[in-house]
Parts: structure tokens; C-alpha cells; sequence
């Protein structure tokens, strides 16, 4: 391995926080090493089952770092979102970062605005906007751009908000592609 790509390695180790002791995946759907996770529903990968509107299980200051992907879009904006992100501030350690996958609606919009596409593939990206709606849990209430999505985490007291193109992590929708193009609004935010 060359410098340049063991540097971009450490770079993107450092971002996942591949050495930081307590990380948290909300809305995980597998077990990793290092990762607990934490999701509104019990499963076998499930260390914690809670509604993130509700974290009071855990102590301020609990985690060095926070991962979810396609999650946050799934609270109302008023009330919702706002409690869940503050929560989440709360949780993360001075220092401590939250990584964070949504729809991007801004892209979504631009996709879906196409005429050259057919019905079916407005239909699927229309899908991406509003949930697959197949389970109660499975709808979304809010859509998310980078001055919105960065506007709540500021809110909430999280710095330097930034975007990536893709996390990695997780086999998940945080790099998912449709027509040639990523989808997901994925940013780091610092406590």
C-alpha cells in the first residue's frame, strides 16, 4: 500500500472512529465488533431497544461516537427531530462525533423533477422520499438537504458539520447509488 493510500486509510479510520471505545449504531441491523446497537425494534443484534426520542437509558456524555444511516428522516420536524438531535448531542462525548446518512433531498428532488425517467422510476425514487412504508416504523416525515440538516445540528450545539460522499461502514443505504448517483447526504457532526 502506497503512503497517499495508507494516509487516506488512517484518514478514514479516524472518521469512523475505528479506535474510539464506545460507538453506537442506531437503527443497526448487524452486529460488529465495537459497535452497540440500538434500534426500535428487539433483534438478536440488538444491544439496546429504544425509541430515539427517549435515550434516557443512557448518561450524558456515554459515546465517543454515534452512527446512523436513514434514520433521522423518520421523525416529525417540529417536535421530533429536534428532541431526537438534541438527545443525541447529549449522548455524544465533548470531542465525540455523530455520523449521519439521510436522503438527500435536494438530490431526490432533482432525480425525481426528470421527465425522461419512466413512472416506475419516479415511483422508487418518490419511495426514497417518503419510506417504503411497509412497516409502521418505515415512513418519513422529513426531508433533509445540507443547509436544513446542518440548521438542526447547529442547533442542537454540534460544530463542524461537514459532508462526505459515502461512510462505509456498514452494508447500508448510506452508499446507496441509483442511476449512477449516490443519494445519501451523509455528514459529520462534532460535540
Amino acid at each position: 500500500m502506497g503512503e497517499d493510500n495508507r494516509g487516506a486509510a488512517r484518514e478514514k479510520d479516524e472518521l469512523i472512529g475505528v479506535d474510539v471505545p464506545d460507538k453506537l449504531h442506531i437503527g443497526g441491523t448487524e452486529r460488529r465488533a465495537g459497535w452497540q446497537v440500538l434500534n426500535v425494534q428487539p433483534g438478536e443484534h440488538v444491544d439496546h431497544v429504544a425509541d430515539l426520542r427517549n435515550l434516557d437509558q443512557f448518561a450524558d456524555n456515554s459515546f465517543d461516537l454515534v452512527y446512523g444511516s436513514h434514520v433521522l428522516e423518520h421523525f416529525g420536524y417540529i417536535d421530533d427531530l429536534p428532541l431526537v438531535i438534541n438527545s443525541l448531542h447529549r449522548i455524544i462525548r465533548p470531542g465525540g462525533r455523530l455520523l449521519a446518512s439521510v436522503p438527500d433531498l435536494e438530490i431526490l428532488s432533482r432525480m425525481i423533477a426528470d421527465d425522461s425517467l419512466t413512472i416506475d422510476e419516479r415511483f422508487h425514487l418518490m419511495r426514497m422520499l417518503f419510506g417504503g412504508q411497509t412497516d409502521p416504523y418505515d415512513f418519513h416525515y422529513v426531508g433533509l438537504d445540507m443547509g436544513i440538516m446542518t440548521h438542526y445540528l447547529s442547533s442542537a450545539g454540534f460544530r463542524e458539520v461537514y459532508r462526505v460522499p459515502y461512510f462505509n461502514i456498514f452494508a447500508d443505504s448510506s452508499n446507496t447509488l441509483y442511476k449512477d448517483t449516490l443519494i445519501s447526504l451523509n455528514v459529520v457532526a462534532f460535540k
